[in-house]
């Protein structure tokens, strides 16, 4: 069922929370971008610019003691359910104050206190610890939902739908939400996948719906009624949010001509990005005007760049805690 846009009825007040959440990721990852270029960060990262409505969206209707798993491209999803943006950068610059003390990196952040059960370097690696978390919520008979985000690239992985069955079976309260951000490293979806997307989840019985991921509202409203349903007891749901990702794979891949096309870029980075869309709709339904857009900026541009100098003036782990916090 593809979603639209008549029946959206999100207030002003959360309309602006989202576009500073978003915002925030979009200023973070031009930061981390930044660190990359200019050498202060060790090895790479894959940057969500681009994707962020879909990351708000889904965490804005989630409680704090929900949970959430993560993927390689993981920092919108991490900042949107409430992680710090200077413990963010330490973590990156592999600092003790970081998330995992410097020593998870990019793609290993996780932080239980907001409910982030963690981002996965493996394609789809957190398929059965999102529906093992949502297993443990009904055991314990908690109200807890579970939304686990992954990549087109993950539907080519057997666990998902191994644990997507059993979700099935079981009524787990958790939502499979798959970012098809249309390429899966450098090769397109339409290389790689047969059929429809939400075909998948439905050979399980479970409901699935695509719907415009670069709407922040829309996404917000559909994952509400998601979380909602889950909450019942009516078990899983399957959310595929189409969206698009402005940069490479990662930060090394500058030069992408040979596999998308530079008019395709310029369509999805100025016909379609998250936060103009959301900016321009309430513009013109005169809710609000471009200078309140200005001041969240302006302040989530100040929060940015002084988690950014935190990180880079923060030790770094004593060289005696190498053996601690480390798992195999």
């Amino acid at each position: 069922m593809a979603g639209t846009k008549s029946d959206l009825q999100v207030d002003l007040e959360q309309s602006l929370h989202m576009y500073q959440q978003m915002a925030k990721i979009r200023a973070f990852e031009e930061k981390v971008n930044e660190l990359y270029q200019s050498a202060k960060m060790p090895g790479l990262a894959h940057l969500y610019s681009g994707e962020e409505a879909v990351a708000v969206g889904v965490c804005e209707a989630l409680r704090r003691d929900d949970y959430i798993t993560s993927t390689h491209r993981g920092h919108g999803h991490c900042l949107a359910k409430g992680a710090a943006v200077d413990r963010m950068f330490a973590e990156l610059l592999g600092k003790e104050a970081g998330y995992c003390r410097g020593k998870g990196g990019s793609m290993h952040i996780a932080d239980p206190d907001s409910g982030n059960l963690g981002a996965n370097a493996i394609v789809g690696g957190s398929a059965g610890i999102a529906t093992g978390a949502a297993f443990s919520a009904k055991m314990r008979g908690t109200p807890q939902v579970v939304a686990c985000f992954f990549g087109d690239g993950a539907l080519g992985q057997g666990l998902l739908y191994e644990v997507m069955n059993m979700a099935a079976l079981w009524k787990l309260p958790i939502i499979y939400v798959c970012e098809n951000n249309l390429y899966g490293e450098y090769t397109s979806v339409g290389e790689t996948l047969a059929g429809e997307i939400g075909a998948r989840a439905k050979a399980f019985n479970i409901p699935a719906e695509t719907i415009d991921g670069q709407d922040v509202q829309l996404v917000y409203m559909t994952m509400q009624r998601l979380v909602a349903r889950a909450r019942r007891g009516q078990g899983p749901a399957f959310l595929e949010c189409q969206t698009y990702r402005y940069y490479g794979h990662h930060v090394g891949d500058i030069n992408r001509a040979y596999y998308r096309s530079k008019e395709e870029e310029r369509e999805w980075t100025t016909t379609r990005d998250p936060l103009q869309v959301l900016s321009a709709r309430l513009i013109a339904q005169k809710l609000t005007d471009a200078s309140v857009f200005a001041r969240i900026e302006a302040d989530v541009k100040a929060e940015v760049d002084a988690g950014v100098q935190f990180a880079l003036d923060a030790p770094y782990p004593d060289a005696r805690e190498v053996e601690q916090d480390v798992y195999a």
